[in-house]
Order: structure tokens, then sequence, then C-alpha cells
């Protein structure tokens, strides 16, 4: 009975079923609303791309000198900075150690010239003219003793040899004399110039020594390079901070006054572009915010593209020329990063070249 009624139920319940789910399987699936409408182009022909926003100056990755650790960090996302305001200083102690170093050399360095230029000290001279009195008072006692010996009128009374050792003790007091007067000579005329100017040098070298400490320390503390905002904070007191070219700069920072749009065009459409067309640029997400551009330069060296919006029909094998725009941020409220879809219009009916190659030259 199972084989007679059962088996065959089964196998034609089987079978619907397999014909219901072909079916199923062949309908049309409807496409999926968007979660937001895309933007329309205002121009019947046009060049389209996709624009980042950027800061006016561009994006400024601002680094370090030296590498080190960060001891304080000046600043806060979204703060405005004028030019020369500290970003964040590094650990300066072993610096600071050496300009206190240096100080003292140049503090000897100064004691040393003082010291030349206050000679003689007074309290020298009178024991130099004690000197040069003492020695000519023997000089004139041993003087009168030769005089003496020389005056002996009988030979025998005095030897020969007497008389020459009481005249070598005269020209050897006299050689004392004449040094003493030379010391004397020598503290009256003060320190020696070459001496002078060979410590002005020594002071000079330490003065040099001290300013390049203080620029040491100086190089420590990273400041703002222009009047700008602070876009992005990586960076914290005790982290390390590394010097050099780095994936993920330790401080962010543009200007925000006016904002600019970067947007690629594809080489194949590069030569349709006329910098004096009108362009306006839309916001993903609402078509609604848009903005007018204006022209400011382009950039003539085509580029492998980077800027990637993420489509999964976009080229990314290609090449394309970068043009830049600006607007004014408070028409419409984005933020640097931010993609915005643009639109130029096309020309073509006329060319080109005349004012692509003004534009070149605006960028001069």
């Amino acid at each position: 009975m199972f084989r007679k009624y059962i088996l065959p139920v089964l196998a034609a319940g089987g079978f619907l079923f397999a014909v219901w789910m072909v079916m199923q399987g062949a309908r049309p699936v409807p496409p999926s609303k968007p979660i937001a409408e895309p933007s329309r182009p205002p121009y019947e022909n046009k060049i389209s791309g996709s624009g980042i926003v950027e800061a006016s100056t561009r994006n400024i990755g601002v680094g370090t000198h030296e590498s080190g650790i960060v001891a304080k960090v000046f600043v806060s996302v979204s703060q405005r900075v004028k030019a020369g305001d500290p970003l964040f200083s590094l650990d300066d102690r072993k610096e600071r150690a050496t300009l206190a170093l240096r100080e003292t050399y140049l503090a000897e360095a100064t004691a040393k010239l003082e010291r030349l230029l206050q000679l003689p000290r007074r309290e020298e001279l009178p024991v130099a003219r004690a000197k040069v009195r003492e020695a000519e008072a023997t000089l004139e006692d041993l003087r009168m003793q030769l005089r003496n010996a020389e005056a002996v009128s009988v030979q025998r009374a005095i030897s020969l040899d007497e008389l020459k050792r009481r005249r070598f003790a005269v020209q050897a007091a006299e050689a004392r004399l004449a040094q003493a007067e030379s010391s004397l000579n020598l503290l009256n005329s003060g320190a020696w110039k070459p001496d002078i100017a060979l410590a002005r040098t020594e002071i000079a070298r330490a003065e040099a020594d001290v300013r390049a400490a203080k620029v040491e320390i100086e190089r420590l503390t990273v400041r703002a390079p222009l009047d700008g905002n602070i876009l992005q904070v990586n960076i914290r007191p005790g982290e390390y901070a590394q010097g050099g070219i780095l994936p993920q700069p330790l401080i962010l920072m543009g200007d925000l006054e006016r904002l600019h749009v970067r947007v690629d065009i594809d080489e194949n459409d590069a030569w349709r572009f006329d910098p004096q067309s009108p362009a306006i640029a839309f916001v993903r997400g609402n078509p609604q915010l848009k903005a007018e551009l204006s022209f400011e330069y382009v950039e003539p060296y085509v580029v492998p593209k980077r800027s990637l919006t993420g489509d999964s029909t976009e080229r990314v094998d290609t090449r394309v020329m970068q043009v830049v725009y600006s607007f004014n941020p408070a028409e419409l409220r984005v933020f640097p990063g931010q993609l915005m879809d643009v639109y130029i219009q096309d020309h073509t009916n006329r060319s080109s070249e005349a004012g692509f190659q003004e534009a070149v030259a605006k960028t001069r």
C-alpha cells in the first residue's frame, strides 16, 4: 500500500514544489530604492567628476623636526590658530641641561676677558716696584764692593779670582735689575692684545653654542606654519612623536575661511575642459544642497586616480587631471575630506585650448 499510494503522492508533491521554486526564482528582482536620490546634472552637455573638499591652503600634515616624547599639546580640534602659535612640544630636559652647561662656558669665557681687561692688578704693582728697588740696592752694593776691590793698590791684598768674582756678581745683579724692570713694565702695559683677541673669540664661540642650544630647544616646540584651523590631533602627551614623513600626520591643519574642491577629471575628458565654463557641486546624500564653484587653478600634471568613490562601476585604473575650485563655506555646510559630485558645463562647439592655456598659466 505504501508503494502503491504514498510514494506517488510524495513524488507528485516534490515535483510541484520544484516547479514553484523555479517560478519564484524566475521573477525579476525589484530594484532597491536608494537611500538618497542621486544628484541630477544641471547641464545637457557636461563633464562630471568626483571632488574632495579640502582647505584653501590644502590639508597640511604638521610634523616634527626631532623624534621624542610629547610633553604638552597646546591645541584641540576645530581650534583657530595663527602663524607661530605653539601646537605641541617635546620633552626638552636634556637640551635645557646642555644649555645650562654652555651658559657656564660663556660665563667662564666672559670672566677671563674681564680679568685680562682689568690688568694690571693694583695689588701686584707694589710688589714689582719693591723687587726693582731691591735689585737696584743689591746692584749698588756689589758695585761699591767692586770699586773698593779695584782701588786696592797692593796686588797681593786681593786675588785675581776674587776680583773677577765681584765683577761677575755685578753683572748678575744688573741682569736681575733688568728682569725686575721688565716685569714691572709688563704689568704696567696690561694684557697682551692677542690674549684679549683670543678671549673675545672664545666668548663668541660660547655665545654661538648658547644660541645653538636655544635653537635646539625652540625646535622641540612645533608651531603653526600659517593661520588656519586644526582638523585633526593625532598625538597625546606621553606618546612618542616620530619625525619624518608619516602615513598619519601628528596634527592636520588648514585654513577653512574658504574651502576648495579638488575635482578629478578623467584623462579622456580633459580635452573638453574649459576653465571659463560654469561648475556646480552637489552634496552626496542630499542633492538639494549645492554650491556654485569658482575656478582657482589647474594642476597640469595628470596623475593616477587616488580619490575613490566606492562605486562598483568606477574605473580605478585611469589617470585624472585635477582641477581646483573654491566656494564660500557659509553657503554650504560641508567638511574637509567630504566627497561631492561636480558637474562642469561642456562647450563642445568651441575650442577650449586658449582657456586651458590660461588656466595653466594661472598656476605659475
